[in-house]
């Protein structure tokens, strides 16, 4: 009996890391438009639940993760991890890599937390419907920006720091020369086309299983047009693999088809109507027209940034150049070149996961990636109907964001990095919980 004992979920009255867990997680999601207090947030959640942890342990008390949940977190987490600090031992920059990857431990117990915060159905219900909420807040808070001009989240943010310190999130000469809308983080921090898109999930879905079809056509309505004004390529391809997978389920292929054609004209009527997302849209379109300087302004400037990753992988080709060690190696790989497409500064990452790892961790990284993704995609293909259903919305929500026919984010800074594992994590801890009715069937 002591198998079983751990395995089924703890008594909500008995885990106080149980029931703060999702509340934590939530936090930590929220406060993304604040990153320096976010970070803040996941560091003392990830030393709060490995000290939970230790201490249950050393008490004999039950499990707060059934074994196969954290062991495959923590597989997923030296799938992340290990890379880094293999890359450090002849990094361009050992000190800075070293530091990285002392600093990317935390990634561990934080995985745990996201685990826990999930492992009962309780916990599931309140993570799941709180990323609903937020997610669905910032699309209408993104909505009443593209019609007013200003982000109600992120303006009442900008007046809460200046009360406290007097000085604004972002200065007014930066947020002028924003070209996209901005949502919730700002003007100075232009992620929001991508972080939304690899929450749409959390959204998309559950309103397609409350509402059926018209649920689903109105939450992808809503965060279609979000996504295309907030002008991230890279997130509309992130959001198109979303809708692909969930609109066959929802629709099937033929009226899918259709649908995509009526989004093909409205997004052409958004795109005549709005200058900035016809500015992106040309931009594009430069791909066709101008050679290979046509398609690195298309792709602003990352053709000679995928070109200059190519050199690092030639010249570091078994654990990379260091994470994060990118800017650092990139002026060796383009100093006989001109001025790039951004500018004078050099490039801090890849944009592009596996251009990424090769360069920064090698093949060694690559391989190290790619053993935790069969673990993960091994673990998905066993479970039960009702786990993989269950863990739908986080495991297209990881799959899409790391989705490799894209451009991508930085996966070794702190911000994507967080982003990265929180979707790992509630992916595992969703597939692996388990339920009180399955183990009473195995015991």
């Amino acid at each position: 009996m002591p198998t079983l004992q751990a395995d089924i979920a703890p008594q909500a009255g008995e885990d106080r890391a149980g029931r703060w867990a999702p509340w934590w997680v939530l936090a930590y999601v929220a406060l993304w438009p604040l990153p320096g207090i976010a970070e803040t947030v996941l560091g003392l959640g990830a030393v709060y639940a490995a000290v939970r942890m230790i201490v249950r342990r050393l008490q004999h008390r039950p499990h707060l993760l059934t074994p196969a949940a954290w062991a495959l977190t923590s597989i997923l987490f030296l799938g992340y991890w290990l890379p880094q600090a293999f890359s450090a031992f002849d990094a361009i920059d050992p000190a800075a890599s070293w530091t990285k990857a002392a600093a990317g431990l935390r990634y561990l117990p934080f995985m745990w937390l996201v685990a826990i915060a999930v492992a009962t159905p309780q916990r599931r219900r309140l993570i799941f419907g709180g990323l609903a909420l937020i997610t669905g807040l910032w699309t209408l808070d993104a909505l009443v920006q593209a019609v007013v001009g200003s982000s109600p989240w992120f303006w009442s943010l900008q007046q809460l720091k200046l009360a406290i310190s007097g000085h604004a999130l972002c200065p007014a000469e930066e947020m002028v020369l924003a070209d996209r809308l901005s949502g919730p983080l700002g003007p100075c921090n232009l992620k929001f086309g991508q972080v939304l898109a690899s929450l749409s999930p959390f959204l998309l879905l559950p309103a397609a299983r409350r509402f059926g079809t018209p649920g689903w056509l109105l939450a992808g309505a809503a965060l279609a047009i979000v996504l295309l004004l907030a002008g991230s390529r890279a997130s509309w391809i992130t959001f198109a693999v979303i809708v692909v997978y969930s609109g066959v389920r929802q629709l099937g292929w033929k009226r899918l088809g259709l649908l995509a054609l009526a989004g093909v004209l409205a997004s052409a009527a958004l795109t005549a109507s709005v200058p900035q997302l016809r500015e992106r849209v040309a931009r594009t379109a430069m791909a066709w027209e101008g050679g290979s300087d046509g398609v690195d302004q298309a792709l602003s400037g990352r053709g000679r940034i995928w070109s200059a990753a190519g050199c690092m992988i030639a010249g570091h080709p078994i654990n990379g150049v260091g994470a994060r060690g990118f800017r650092d190696a990139y002026p060796q790989c383009v100093d006989d070149q001109g001025p790039a497409v951004w500018g004078a500064e050099p490039a801090l990452h890849a944009h592009q996961i596996v251009l990424e790892i090769l360069a920064e961790t090698g093949v060694l990284g690559l391989l190290l990636w790619l053993a935790a993704v069969a673990q993960a995609w091994r673990a998905w293909r066993f479970a039960p109907p009702a786990a993989r259903e269950r863990a739908r919305p986080a495991m297209l929500a990881l799959a899409a964001t790391v989705f490799p026919l894209n451009t991508h984010l930085a996966f070794y800074s702190a911000f994507w990095g967080g982003v990265t594992v929180l979707l790992a994590a509630l992916f595992v801890g969703t597939l692996l919980a388990r339920e009180p009715d399955e183990a009473l069937k195995t015991a």
